[in-house]
This record gives structure tokens, sequence and C-alpha cells, in this order.
């Protein structure tokens, strides 16, 4: 597995998106077209390639392409795409390649007919699985995990039911997933037994989506049903007529990610149940109430910081309506959109310059006047030291640096581009080395208790592995924070679950 990136790669420094799933089942219409609007939907969770696998009831039918869904399709490649069921999804690598080889939906016909199948997480055995898999004669073609769990699923089906097939990989497989798959012309989705990654069901005029977040279920006019359950599989039946569903495993305790609530997921998504958007001005609230400080304004780092700046500056001016000195909350960071994901900086020159390409400070906002800045997370911290540079050189007094996410201490090995520990400022420093590397007058980050306040679930529930270092799968060379037992414990026949 690779779990470490160049970190060039992103104009900022900061961490990259994960990847996004996407599945419908239509009752007679393509779903080519619909899966495409998922995918724009979704591109905010990977702009590395973009892939449809659809199926007319008679065979399989592909496109994937590098770059962003906009790019990889056009009307013919749409055309093309026969059949009322399908599945999507946009990839930013975590493991394997950054070629075609690696894009995904994977899609393979074998004995039992055709597979397609679309993967968000990191699984942590891939290549325990890989080896074995290669000794019974499998031959890859490419270097990721979700390749290993497309053979192992085949392997099943020429030997089980769909249900159990599903659920005797699942066995196998360790680590963070959310899956969209398709057998011949069944759309089924499937959330690992931690629930690590999001995955939800949406009921559209037609038919059934599954989809990594609502937003995706909203640009097509559906209406969210729920979360996919930790451990649940999802079957959508033929021709969008309804869907089963099967609690193929239980697990005591969750491993919910909290970062799709700090940074990843959009803020105009439900994700376990929680309004993104609002989880982030309440996150806000909670990093006023820790550790606010009095200032003349409040601004955020656009566009993550923006809805935490929003929470924090209300419960500011809700304290300041007791004492009569109100705060601003006002923008004072201009961002240049047109500054892409892809920007090559192969010099730190270059990279420096790109924050300024960038992000541009409004100088009647800052000038002479103390400032908080906003931001969900510091992670190498070149990003943070520049924007209080740039706020100083734009003439603010004070710069005060308040983060709505504890700091990054550990990597991520479940499906996000965190780095090294070498590379991720807080892994050996104190808050207050932080801030002198920095060069903040403040700094201070929300506390991992206000986190799980404002979701609503306990540390247990979460995957707190990047701010503990204690993960809730079994890492080789690292510590985890539960017992892990890879064997189910739902009983050996898979049974319906009740909605």
């Amino acid at each position: 597995m690779q779990h470490g990136r160049d970190s060039s790669r992103h104009p900022l420094g900061g961490l990259t998106e994960k990847c996004g799933v996407a599945g419908v089942s239509l009752a007679d219409r393509s779903a080519a077209r619909p899966l495409y609007y998922s995918l724009y939907a979704l591109q905010h969770r990977g702009q590395e390639s973009a892939g449809i696998v659809t199926h007319d009831g008679f065979q399989q039918h592909s496109h994937v392409e590098m770059g962003l869904v906009g790019d990889a399709f056009g009307e013919d490649d749409l055309d093309g795409l026969k059949g009322s069921a399908g599945i999507g999804h946009v990839r930013y690598p975590t493991a394997g390649g950054v070629d075609a080889c690696c894009a995904q939906p994977f899609a393979v016909s074998f004995k039992s007919g055709s597979l397609g199948l679309a993967h968000n997480g990191n699984l942590v055995n891939a290549d325990e699985i890989r080896a074995e898999l290669e000794g019974f004669g499998h031959a890859f073609t490419s270097n990721g995990d979700t390749e290993v769990i497309a053979h192992d699923l085949a392997r099943n089906l020429l030997e089980e039911d769909l249900v159990r097939a599903v659920k005797r990989t699942m066995e196998r497989i360790h680590g963070s997933y959310s899956l969209t798959i398709m057998h011949d012309d069944v759309v089924l989705g499937v959330r690992d037994p931690e629930g690590n990654r999001p995955l939800c069901i949406g009921e559209l005029d037609d038919g059934y989506i599954l989809a990594s977040e609502s937003a995706a279920i909203d640009t097509l006019d559906g209406e969210l049903v729920r979360d996919v359950r930790p451990g649940e599989l999802v079957v959508l039946e033929k021709d969008g007529a309804g869907y089963d569903t099967y609690q193929l495993f239980e697990r005591e305790h969750s491993a919910h990610c909290f970062f799709e609530h700090v940074y990843f997921a959009r803020p105009d998504s439900i994700v376990d149940g929680n309004l993104v958007y609002e989880v982030r001005r309440n996150l806000g609230r909670k990093l006023w109430e820790e550790s606010g400080i009095d200032t003349d304004v409040v601004m955020p780092v656009p566009d993550s910081g923006r809805a935490f700046a929003s929470g924090y500056a209300e419960a500011a001016n809700e304290a300041a309506d007791e004492e009569g000195d109100a705060v601003e909350f006002a923008e004072g960071l201009m961002k240049n959109r047109y500054v892409g994901r892809t920007f090559i900086m192969p010099t730190q020159d270059e990279r420096e310059r790109a924050v300024r390409l960038k992000l541009n400070p409004i100088r009647s906002t800052v000038e002479g006047r103390t400032v908080t800045l906003i931001d969900d997370s510091i992670v190498r911290g070149t990003t943070s030291t520049q924007l209080v540079e740039l706020l100083r050189d734009a003439g603010a007094e004070e710069v005060h640096m308040r983060i709505g996410a504890p700091p990054i201490v550990a990597p991520c090995y479940m499906g996000i581009d965190m780095h090294t520990r070498e590379e991720l400022i807080a892994a050996d420093r104190s808050v207050e080395e932080v801030r002198e590397a920095i060069s903040a007058d403040s700094l201070a980050y929300l506390s991992i208790d206000a986190v799980a306040s404002v979701l609503g679930e306990s540390r247990a529930d979460l995957c707190l592995g990047c701010v503990t270092g204690e993960y809730p799968y079994d890492i080789e060379g690292e510590a985890t924070d539960r017992e892990v037992t890879r064997p189910p414990i739902a009983p050996e026949d898979a049974t319906p679950a009740s909605d």
C-alpha cells in the first residue's frame, strides 16, 4: 500500500479528498446521465479520474477516463453507456497508482457474469489478499486495492449466491470501504462494519440511488432515505422497483470519520444524520467557547473555514451582547478559483507563490486591526505560516489562529491523503511550538471532546486515528484503540435488515 503522497500535488500543500461512489437502478431510462450528474455533485471527493459502468440486461458497458467529470465524458460516451442500471466513481488515489490502470469503476467479466466495482476507502490487508489470490492464479492489472476486492468477490460468486458472496468478501477484507457494485444488472451498496466511509440511499421518481453523499441525491431531485448502516448490504431491485437490505455484520462501536464533517463532505450534504454545514457552524461555536479571543474582526480561510468562522463569530457576538463589544465577521482573503488542484509546483519558491496566486488579502478588512483567522485544520503548516505573513503584510496588528479540529498528529490509513508524521507540523510539536512556527500571536485547536459532542457521538464511535495515533483497525506498526475482530459477529446466515 502507498500511504504517503507528494504534497506538491496540492497547490496549498493541504489535504486531498478521498473518492466518491454512486449507483442507480431506474425504471425505464438510461442510467448514464443521472450517474454523470451524481459524479459532478461528488467531484470535490476526487479529481484524478472519473468513470461509469452500466448494464443493459445483456452486456456491460464501461467508460473510464483520467481527469475531471466534465472532461472525462462527451455526448457519445454517455450515449454508449446503455442500460438503466449502473455505478460511477470519482477518484483521488490513496492506494495504487495515479494512472488509468487504477481508475474506477473496475470492470471484469468472468464465468458467473460481469462485475463492476467502485470503492471509497482503503484496505489495510490488500497485499496479503493479493498474494493469496495470485497463488490461486489470479492475474492483476493494477496495484490498487479495488481490484483485490473485485477478484475476491468474483471468486466467491463462483460458489455462492450474491449476498453470501459479498459477506465472504467482507469477512476477508479489512479496512475502510464504501462500495457500489454491479453484478450483471443488479446494483449493490456495501459499507464496512465500522462505517468509516459514508454511503446513503436515496429515492428518485423512477428508482433508487446509492451515493457517498446526499448532495448527489439532491442533484437528481431525489429524497434522502437514510444512511447505509455500518456492515449493511443494500441490493437495489431491477428497474428501480425498490431495495432489499441485509445486516451482514454488527460491531459494538462504529468508526465514523470525523474529518468528513470537518473538511471533506460538501456543506449541503447530510452525513450520518447530520447536516455538514450546521456541524461546522456548531464546531465554530464550540471553538469560541473553548478558546475565544477578543479581536476586531473574525475571518475564514476560504472556503473550508467559512462555516466554522460563521459559528465562531455568532457565538462571540452573543457573548458581546452582554458586554457591548461586537466583533465583525468579514471576508479578509479573496480566493482565486482558477488555480486548479493539479497546479504543479516543483520548487519551494513556487509552492510559496501558490498561496499568493490563490489567496489575496483584502487590505481594508485587516489594516490596523486585530484579526482572528479561522481554518478547519493545520497539516504541514506551510499555508498557515504564509497566510499569517500575508495578513501582517496587509497591515494586521495581531493575527490569532483558531482551528476547528484537534491537532493532526498521525497519518490516515483509511483513505485520506494525510501526510507522513515527518510532514505533519503537530506530530512532534506542542501547540505553543506550532504557534511559534507559523508566527501567529496565538493558536488554539478544538478539543476531541467538543467534536464528539457536536456530532452527538461518543469518542468510541469515531475514527480519531489522525488526532490520537490510535486506530480502529489493526494496522501494522500502529496502535489500535479497540479490540479488532475480523470474523463477523452476526450469525452465519445473512438476514434481512429492518428499516
